[in-house]
């Protein structure tokens, strides 16, 4: 796993920067209502996206949260007195804060299930009757474009991705919200050559693959020996999942329904 305290500094220049993040901003803008009036942004990073979240919509309070003091500190000089400082599994905030919360590049870091669990939770738990959660999903998967590098890396050790679609709409759907669309979104300035791949590698980036493991020699190797070290293949693309949490009026049917045998309308 990589040290997001020292990723702090390169972190924007090394993922895409600024056009990464406008598409990655649009995206999300896509999939929010337009009468939502508060966003929340969850493990925002240095706020290179939550910057244009704030930006892209008129009248649209954005807050953003992380649990990297290095983090945080970039994305307050981006947006003052907008960041908090918390863990994504238990936000400071009440219950109904927010007409919007959103989650880019988080899931798929969370070490176990039940991590991203708690995440959607409390996503759900911040969030007002009638808003709407936007989360990515299937990260890892996103970066499979096909490439020659993805050729090489495809007989690598792999775990089961935590941000897995079908696992992420059931932890939604546990906690009373219910899926409300979907977009994509390229990662601009992502696309990996083989040199690029042979540091992530050396540094940690796949995290099946940790410095010293026994088998990352012969993938760096493999890497290595590819033509154009330097050009870099395709982007990925990323996927949004957006989720609804039903009005009041929903939400009060439903209780009276379900809570009295006798009610009609039941199924």
């Amino acid at each position: 796993m990589l040290d997001y305290s020292e990723e702090a500094e390169r972190y924007d220049a090394s993922r895409g920067g600024e056009p990464r993040a406008a598409a990655a901003a649009e995206g999300v803008l896509s999939l929010v209502p337009q009468d939502a009036r508060s966003l929340l942004d969850v493990a925002c990073g240095t706020g290179i996206v939550t910057r244009r979240l704030a930006s892209g919509r008129d009248g649209m309070r954005v807050t953003g949260v992380d649990l990297t003091y290095a983090m945080a500190r970039q994305a307050t000089a981006r947006l003052p007195g907008a960041v908090v400082l918390a863990d994504s599994r238990r936000l400071p905030f009440r219950d109904g804060e927010f007409d919007a919360v959103s989650s880019v590049w988080l899931l798929h870091l969370l070490p176990r299930p039940a991590d991203v669990g708690a995440v959607v939770a409390e996503c759900a738990r911040v969030l007002r009757p009638g808003g709407v959660y936007v989360t990515t999903v299937d990260k890892a998967a996103s970066h499979n474009v096909g490439s020659d590098i993805d050729a090489v890396l495809a007989s690598r050790p792999r775990r089961r991705a935590v941000d897995e679609a079908s696992a992420v709409e059931s932890y939604a759907v546990e906690h009373g919200l219910h899926p409300a669309g979907q977009t994509r979104f390229p990662g601009r300035g992502q696309g990996r050559s083989p040199r690029r791949t042979v540091a992530d590698l050396r540094r940690g980036w796949f995290v099946t693959l940790p410095p010293g493991h026994p088998l990352a020699d012969g993938f760096a190797a493999r890497l290595g020996a590819l033509p154009d070290q330097d050009r870099p293949r395709p982007d990925p693309w990323f996927t949004l999942r957006a989720f609804r949490k039903p009005p009041v009026a929903c939400i009060t049917r439903k209780a009276g329904t379900y809570g009295n045998p006798s009610a009609p309308g039941g199924d």
